[in-house]
């Protein structure tokens, strides 16, 4: 661990990797340390995709680390470039807690073991995408979930008292490291999305489904949106990202492996696209539209269409969007709004 520890207010100072409240600076967290004993225990490995033969769901052993919430997995089919590999949707920190951050992009990654056996590691806590977390693009802004605000709604747009900004800004800027230095190399992700997007699912599309856009090897993947923790991730005119399904192509058959000049492989050139998406790039039911809420997942049907499963609307806590927030102190945050959940279904033409 570093010498950093994280201020919740009241006198509380947590390390990372520590229970609540207490701290361990300059300590040493072994990494798996029950993820091999055959025993099924919580904390087996956390931030982590995980795997476990099927004759013996106790031997659950790390695959590949590092995540702060790898949320969307999916195996690419043997047909793509990408044949094996496992792709991972993570949905990375927000300015939320003892640990504030601002504009952290959500990040693919390429999940794999090492030669050895070892899982490969995606530089979580200490790595927001490409960047090292304390670059000053990560810095917090302040925002009524940090764990220091004290709440004021009176001074936005923060809607923390100033001496409690001032707080955050003094013991969070520049975002401090969690380890003294990474437990492995880092993997760098393949690609990230917008800040608050949020990966829910990915699925590679069958090769009737390719056409327009879609070329073959194709994968679509859904994005739920922000729950309003953090500003929006984009100011007009440009659209917001999420509450939507993309596209991501591959930039080559499969066919097109050897075939360079040099005898070797052709770089992998991904392409990525919005392929289903509101015009008002927020939840429909806000404007009420017929469009997508929060698609939750996506997955192709033995009739070549891509069904999408939409959670549907929320009252989110309204800082990307105020119209989406929670107007009555009756009503709570990120509950479901009956009826607006649905099944997409979306096929080739």
């Amino acid at each position: 661990m570093s010498q950093n520890v994280f201020d919740s207010g009241g006198g509380i100072l947590t390390s990372g990797y520590a229970p609540f409240g207490h701290t361990n600076k300059g300590g040493t967290v072994p990494a798996f340390f029950n993820g091999t004993t055959g025993k099924v225990r919580q904390g087996v490995c956390n931030g982590a995709v995980l795997r476990a033969p099927l004759h013996d769901l106790n031997a659950i052993e790390p695959f590949s680390w590092g995540y702060r919430n790898g949320y969307a997995l999916r195996f690419a089919p043997s047909d793509n470039p990408l044949a094996g590999s496992l792709l991972v949707g993570e949905n990375a920190a927000e300015e939320v807690g003892s640990r504030p951050s601002n504009n952290a992009p959500d990040a693919l990654h390429l999940a794999k073991q090492n030669p050895d056996g070892t899982p490969d590691y995606h530089g979580w806590p200490d790595r927001f995408g490409f960047l090292p977390s304390n670059q000053a693009v990560f810095n917090p802004v302040g925002s009524p979930f940090d764990a220091l605000c004290v709440f004021d709604a009176s001074n936005p747009p923060s809607n923390c008292t100033p001496a409690s900004l001032k707080r955050i800004l003094t013991e969070n800027v520049p975002i401090r490291d969690v380890l003294a230095f990474p437990p492995q190399q880092i993997t760098s992700p393949l690609a990230i999305e917008a800040a608050d997007s949020s990966f829910t699912a990915i699925d590679f599309a069958p090769n009737s489904f390719s056409r327009g856009p879609v070329q073959p090897g194709a994968a679509l993947y859904t994005l739920e949106g922000d729950f309003g923790f953090n500003a929006a991730n984009a100011t007009a005119p440009a659209p917001e990202a999420g509450h939507e399904v993309k596209l991501m192509n591959f930039g080559r058959h499969p066919g097109d492996w050897d075939d360079d000049e040099r005898g070797g492989r052709k770089p992998l050139a991904l392409n990525f696209q919005r392929f289903a998406y509101n015009k008002t790039f927020e939840q429909a039911f806000v404007s009420g539209i017929a469009g997508f809420n929060r698609p939750t997942n996506v997955r192709f049907g033995p009739d070549g269409c891509a069904y999408v499963a939409d959670y549907g609307a929320i009252r989110d806590f309204g800082r990307s969007d105020p119209d989406t927030g929670v107007k009555n102190p009756a009503d709570a945050a990120l509950v479901q709004i009956p009826a607006t959940g649905v099944i997409w279904k979306i096929c080739p033409k």
